[in-house]
């Protein structure tokens, strides 16, 4: 493909998803809208009535499902429109709209849980005894007793649901800073022509064959982020205080503590994480001597991390890459595989290429009565590939589930999600490292594995160490100022790098800056680096033909959250509650290098 950006009228309609599955035009989008408002007075109708039969209560729970999904409904559309044209002013309009209206459904919707606490436990497992259709919301209610303690007063909810509005302003001025408002200086070529950087295409130019487009790209790409420096840092400590706020009004003992409990994941998974990572922090430092070697260069900086170890790298087209991944999903059944090339290929889930304000990097987002959608910017190589492998995976974890569980329990948890898309990469990359034999293709295959294992294996425990910090910060009554977060991001990728890599500590320091939510997201980032466990422990049982391996992974992908996340990763066959699954898969990362060691060496 030509690295000129094309701009969004310039895509084909067959590379673009297909958003009028969800509303056939903007007029149809806003008269959902309106629709949704028209029901929170129906909403308000049930406000102190919820205990009073089991009918009413029957009622509201198929009520409340329906408003929430057709919000998210206009939330989706209006995103979606967004995220491909950042630069669009009434797709950011649309945003605005959409996320102030599922807002007032929060609000309106807040009596519902202290009322459902109220009900004495020996009526409510009556009335799910003598009512039928109250029965499938058995764990819904277990889990609201279990929150007991952290679920406020009707007053208090409300006042909880009127403020998320305002409280999502910090992260959203933070991605409007990032996609839309940052100037780049473009890149230069070894032979000093000009290349344009953008969020949708700064993956490919950091991938180059030619070094001063790396280094030019690198660090004109921090460059601009560092030039908001100050603004991004108060954009994040407004969003550390609110975690923080909402945290003590639900009388959590901190941060981590609140958003791990909503999943019912104790706060010893985070440390077990952290705690394996640092402990193997040395084989990180064994990857970047080979790197280094390899490159035949006597210093690597941060900018040839991502090099490329061969001159013959492997082009993916996209319908390649779709055959490929198919193909090495083959162990879960045609049924998965025919729902993954339809998608792909047919029904256009995926907005495929590159164009001009297009959003950064990649995303899977749906609900239950529409399909998912695949957001990338496609540059035909094993990197695009893999991404698209990955997205798939969350694509076919929600197809699964919104084919198996009802409204309630139609979504599943951020602590389960990146098991499935790093599981489906392992299973392809396993599939092309035993069919694809040319050495340079296994070069390239174990550079996108290493890529992906440094992202999340790598930056996601970084960050997660520096997330942590700063809401301890915070939660002493502590602050911080955008150097401050430079110097403490910068020490932290010191220790990863192990001496072996030379760091430019101001542009490696504003690598928070260049998270516009991760960081936003209360102590996501982590999961990141466990769901990559997960997944390599539960592709293990399937790639070794263990009995019901694959079963049970499906099985998973049904489970919604019908079952807490732990619980869902146990039925599939792997306890993160353990260690065990992190060490293995610093086993597998290990022997990646072993391999790539072996095949450079020739």
């Amino acid at each position: 493909m030509s690295t000129a950006i094309r701009e969004r009228s310039d895509i084909p309609v067959e590379q673009k998803w297909n958003t009028e599955t969800i509303f056939a035009d903007h007029t149809a989008w806003e008269d959902a809208l309106m629709d949704v408002r028209r029901r929170l007075e129906t909403a308000a109708s049930y406000h102190g009535r919820l205990g009073d039969d089991p009918d009413i209560l029957t009622a509201w729970m198929e009520f409340v499902q329906i408003l929430f999904r057709d919000a998210q409904r206009v939330f989706m559309y209006a995103y979606l429109e967004y995220s491909v044209d950042t630069e669009d002013p009434q797709a950011a309009g649309w945003v605005s709209q959409a996320r102030t209206l599922l807002s007032d459904v929060q609000a309106a919707i807040a009596f519902a849980e202290p009322e459902l606490i109220a009900i004495d436990s020996g009526t409510l497992d009556e009335w799910l005894e003598i009512q039928p259709e109250l029965a499938i919301y058995r764990h819904y209610f277990d889990t609201l007793q279990r929150k007991r303690p952290h679920i406020r007063s009707a007053e208090v909810e409300e006042l909880l649901g009127q403020v998320s509005d305002a409280f999502s302003t910090a992260s959203a001025t933070h991605s409007v800073l990032t996609d839309s408002d940052l100037t780049f200086v473009p890149a230069r070529t070894g032979a000093d022509e000009m290349m344009d950087i953008a969020q949708s295409n700064i993956s490919a130019l950091v991938t180059s064959p030619d070094r001063e487009v790396r280094r030019t790209a690198w660090t004109h790409y921090a460059d601009a982020h560092l030039a908001f420096k100050n603004t991004m840092a108060n954009c994040l400590l407004a969003g550390v205080k609110q975690d923080v706020f909402k945290a003590r009004a639900r009388r959590y003992g901190s941060s981590l503590e609140a958003a791990l409990d909503a999943e019912n994941i104790p706060v010893e998974v985070f440390h077990n994480l952290i705690d394996v990572y640092q402990a193997n922090l040395p084989t990180w430092h064994r990857y970047w001597r080979v790197r280094r070697k390899a490159l035949g260069l006597d210093v690597l900086h941060e900018y040839d991390i991502k090099a490329p170890l061969t001159e013959k790298p492997v082009q993916v087209p996209y319908e390649q890459a779709v055959e490929w991944i198919a193909a090495g999903m083959g162990p879960l059944g045609e049924e998965y595989v025919s729902a993954l090339r339809r998608g792909a290929l047919e029904d256009r889930w995926v907005d495929i290429y590159p164009n001009k304000g297009k959003s950064a990097g990649a995303y899977s987002y749906g609900g239950p009565g529409d399909h998912p959608f695949i957001m990338m910017s496609y540059t035909d190589d094993l990197f695009s590939l893999s991404t698209l492998a990955h997205e798939l995976g969350h694509s076919l974890h929600s197809y699964h589930t919104w084919e198996s569980q009802p409204l309630i329990y139609s979504h599943y948890s951020l602590f389960v999600a990146e098991v499935a898309s790093n599981f489906n990469q392992a299973l392809v990359r396993a599939h092309l490292l035993e069919t694809q034999d040319d050495p340079d293709f296994q070069i390239g295959l174990i550079e996108e594995a290493m890529a992906n294992f440094h992202r999340y294996f790598f930056i996601m425990p970084t960050l997660a160490r520096f997330e942590l910090e700063i809401h301890e910060r915070v939660e002493r009554g502590d602050s911080f100022n955008a150097d401050q977060l430079i110097e403490l991001m910068a020490d932290l990728f010191a220790e990863g790098y192990g001496g072996e890599v030379e760091i430019d500590r101001a542009r490696t320091g504003i690598t928070w800056g260049e998270f516009s939510s991760h960081l936003y997201a209360n102590f996501y980032v982590f999961q990141y680096a466990t769901g990559i466990s997960g997944a390599h422990a539960l592709a293990k049982g399937v790639l070794e033909g263990k009995p019901g391996a694959a079963e049970n992974y499906l099985s998973f992908l049904r489970a919604g959250s019908s079952l807490y996340p732990l619980d869902a990763l146990k039925l599939a066959g792997v306890d993160l509650t353990t260690p065990d699954a992190v060490e293995q898969t610093f086993d597998v990362l290990a022997g990646l290098v072993d391999r790539l060691e072996a095949l450079v060496a020739h």
